[in-house]
């Protein structure tokens, strides 16, 4: 395995690894019907085909297209705030505040946007895939060589960096990186560590995953993006070990449960919702970890991570349908078709509208009835 660790300390995981045939999707369930949904607008944002996450802020999200295409959309209405077209292609984003944005192009340059006009531009040593994180005044940046580098959101300056060692494979996918309080949040392979935003100093470092496999790909757990949040509590994926909550004041592990899994998780103050590999969607209780409930009328559908919304789950496929799963039991309630091609990142909520991306780059806005 040595030399394909050489080739892909340069490459990424996904470049090196040969794709098993597909199994077979399961049937569609039947569905309550219960739960009513109605598609109130429609937008399009160009393809998606690089890992670009949707950017909620207060009424409006942001979106970004891989071949360049950035929108700040009003979720009320689907209509565009501002709309601009970078000359480069993007490979992460998009993070922002509301005000500023920054993307991650082909050139692994960082770009940093204010109402559809660019700021600054601000040239990595290392290709990132996490969508950058506009907070504080600072634009704060994951690379793949497990580097965490904090620039100055108005001029592009670099303050500081801080980083881990680790295994010389990486994920194809956006890894974490988020805000808690007064403290930067970070998966460093299978760590989760906390650092001061000012400095990059280190305040504590959590183990949620260690690696045990005999090989380079075996060995990878680096933290996914998509934490869940609720209170002090921030429940995490490790990729295809495991999920565990933290508590991110201390860093402390207060529950690990084994998990096959490589998407982010969502939850609630009761459940922490998750999917398998195999598309099984697992709930676990917020308190302890205990398997609550477990659906798999959906494997083998390439589902997204998850959403909560209301009393509902909701999932992505690679079809383009949204699946709504009863919050409490796992019950299919509703299911709704958007383009027919896959949906990327995962549903949002903006206000009262959920809003959905496909492969395709059709934008899709949906509110309960």
């Amino acid at each position: 395995m040595h030399w394909l660790a050489a080739f892909c300390a340069l490459a990424l995981l996904a470049a090196c690894s040969s794709t098993p045939e597909k199994p077979k999707p399961a049937a569609l369930p039947s569905v309550s019907g219960e739960l009513m949904v109605k598609r109130v607008w429609s937008n399009g944002i160009g393809p998606v085909t690089t890992p670009l996450l949707a950017s909620v802020h207060g009424g409006r999200v942001a979106l970004a297209s891989t071949q360049g295409q950035i929108a700040l959309i009003d979720a009320l209405t689907g209509k565009d705030v501002w709309r601009m077209k970078l000359p480069d292609a993007i490979q992460a984003g998009i993070g922002g505040d509301g005000q500023r944005f920054a993307v991650v192009t082909g050139r692994n340059e960082v770009v940093a946007m204010e109402d559809a006009k660019v700021l600054w531009r601000h040239g990595l040593s290392a290709i990132s895939l996490t969508p950058p994180l506009v907070a504080g005044g600072r634009v704060f940046v994951l690379t793949a060589d497990r580097a965490v580098t904090a620039l100055d959101g108005a001029t592009g300056q670099k303050l500081w960096s801080q980083q881990r060692a680790g295994e010389p494979l990486v994920l194809n996918q956006a890894g974490l990186l988020m805000s808690f309080g007064d403290n930067l949040l970070v998966g460093w392979g299978g760590r989760l560590a906390a650092l001061n935003p000012l400095t990059g100093s280190v305040r504590w470092e959590s183990m949620v995953a260690i690696s045990r496999g005999t090989n380079e790909v075996e060995r990878l757990v680096d933290l996914v993006a998509g934490a869940d949040r609720s209170g002090n509590t921030v429940c995490a994926r490790a990729f295809q070990s495991s999920v565990a909550c933290i508590d991110a004041t201390r860093g402390t592990i207060l529950w690990s449960r084994s998990a096959q899994g490589h998407e982010g998780l969502a939850g609630d103050d009761q459940w922490v919702f998750g999917t398998e590999s195999d598309s099984k969607v697992l709930a676990w209780q917020r308190q302890g970890g205990q398997l609550a409930w477990t659906q798999d009328a959906l494997r083998f559908r390439g589902l997204s991570a998850p959403l909560v919304l209301g009393r509902s789950v909701v999932l992505g496929d690679d079809d383009g349908i949204l699946h709504f799963l009863s919050r409490s039991d796992g019950k299919p309630l509703q299911r709704f078709a958007t383009d027919g091609t896959p949906i990327v990142g995962r549903p949002v909520v903006v206000d009262q509208t959920m809003v959905v991306v496909t492969r395709t780059g059709g934008v899709f806005g949906y509110r309960p009835e």
